[in-house]
């Protein structure tokens, strides 16, 4: 019952505000809120903690088809931590990712895919 009452009030919000403009800010919510949890996995692998989660921006590119992501935090030990994403041909189905993620200023990741989601890379 839950379910369907959240399932009604999604379909009321998406009736009463623009249907674009929601589904959008939850689009872009999503994909700061992954390459956040991302970051925090793919630097935790490698035996870096963050102090926080990091904070992530969108800054706007003016074409559907291409999305930056700018994430900043820092480590437990005051390091500045910069997670840099971009995504080509984000209007397809199959976009193409890459990501940098700098501790103190040094690559530490290098990668087409942040986190738990992504494929295991072969040796």
């Amino acid at each position: 019952m839950k379910a369907l009452r959240a399932g009604l009030l999604a379909a009321v919000l998406v009736c009463t505000l623009s249907g674009c403009e929601l589904m959008q800010r939850i689009s872009d919510g999503a994909y700061r809120n992954a390459v956040a949890d991302g970051a925090v996995a793919e630097l935790g692998e490698r035996g870096i903690r963050l102090d926080g989660r990091p904070s992530c921006e969108m800054p706007a590119t003016g074409n559907e088809a291409l999305v930056r992501v700018r994430c900043t935090g820092e480590t437990t030990d005051g390091a500045p931590v910069v997670v840099s994403g971009e995504a080509t041909r984000a209007d397809t189905e199959h976009p193409r990712e890459q990501y940098v993620i700098t501790v103190g200023g040094r690559p530490v990741v290098e990668q087409e895919c942040l986190g738990l989601g992504c494929p295991s890379a072969s040796p």
